[in-house]
């Protein structure tokens, strides 16, 4: 079996992953700043920075490098934060990939590389990042495609992954889970937004249908072509999960004005930021071209993912 290195091997995606390659049987290398969320058997974790690898030795021959090391979250960073560690990750890990005879790499980059807009974007459609997080994953693929085409045997798969929920997430769908188990949730003024997402296991089968192909270079967005929206998400959930929850509209100013002023509070731990609000009412309306061209089996129905979301967290939805 192969021996894979996983950069961000700590985090939401790079857990599920590494979870999935060792009960394949595949040996491991889970490299990250954060201690793991679990330790599995036949996994070697590494504590390292990707901005700097220079005195990192993998000990063993690596077949394929996933690279999902990244600093995301926004709001959250300053923007020197973003390039630091993206940036700079993606040139030492190809700079690794090279000096240790590496020819297959895994980049998780981001939508963000779209920018934001009420338009249907594609693989083909032409990147135009708005954010300092964007922007650095789209650094971060032209450097990964410079050492695509260093070598002819290299080969590349970028994926621009939705909104990823799932077992440990943390992140927006598990705010929004929360607030329905609370018994309610409001929308910002908008109930229309489409949210392109995806659940992590279906991200997975993704990202490995496209590495089985014998492309040199595949780059797919992961999303479910659906195109839901924030009223179709939110209704899922309250018909199968959350019964007695309610929905309640609120004028976007008062939603934007109440999270202004929580933020000067300082009650970040409340969840609710004034970006976030603006995240609510922006369209992200990614559609999945590579992988419906190339007949993807995706999920039949939301509700079937909701409910698997709901099962694998035994009904807590963390």
């Amino acid at each position: 079996m192969p021996t894979y290195l996983v950069t961000g091997g700590s985090g939401f995606i790079g857990t599920t992953l590494t979870r999935r390659l060792v009960a394949e049987g595949s040996k491991v290398i889970s490299l990250d700043l954060k201690d793991p969320r679990e330790r599995l058997p036949n996994v070697d974790y590494r504590v390292a920075d990707v901005r700097d690898l220079s005195g990192f030795k993998a000990g063993i021959e690596v077949d394929h490098i996933y690279n999902f090391a990244a600093v995301h979250t926004t709001p959250g960073h300053q923007p020197y934060e973003y390039y630091s560690a993206n940036v700079a990750g993606a040139n030492e890990i190809t700079k690794f990939a090279e000096q240790n005879g590496v020819k297959k790499i895994t980049f998780t980059s981001s939508i963000s590389v779209y920018g934001p807009s009420e338009e249907m974007k594609t693989e083909g459609s032409v990147p135009a990042p708005q954010s300092d997080y964007g922007h650095s994953k789209l650094l971060s693929e032209k450097i990964h495609l410079a050492w695509l085409d260093r070598a002819a045997d290299n080969k590349l798969v970028i994926v621009r992954p939705a909104v990823v929920f799932g077992q440990g997430e943390g992140g927006n769908f598990t705010r929004l889970a929360q607030l329905l188990k609370k018994g309610f949730f409001i929308y910002p003024g908008r109930k229309n937004t489409i949210k392109a997402c995806i659940y992590v296991e279906d991200l997975i089968n993704a990202i490995l249908f496209a590495e089985a192909k014998e492309d040199k270079f595949v780059l797919f967005n992961g999303a479910y072509p659906g195109r839901y929206t924030l009223e179709e998400i939110v209704s899922v959930l309250i018909k199968d999960h959350f019964p007695t929850a309610r929905e309640y509209m609120v004028p976007r100013g008062a939603v934007s004005s109440a999270a202004t002023l929580i933020k000067s509070l300082g009650l970040s731990k409340v969840g609710i930021h004034p970006e976030r609000v603006t995240k609510l009412v922006r369209s992200t309306d990614i559609y999945p071209d590579w992988l419906k061209q190339n007949e993807f089996q995706f999920p039949e129905t939301l509700n079937d993912v909701m409910s698997r979301w709901s099962r694998d967290t035994k009904g807590s939805f963390v």
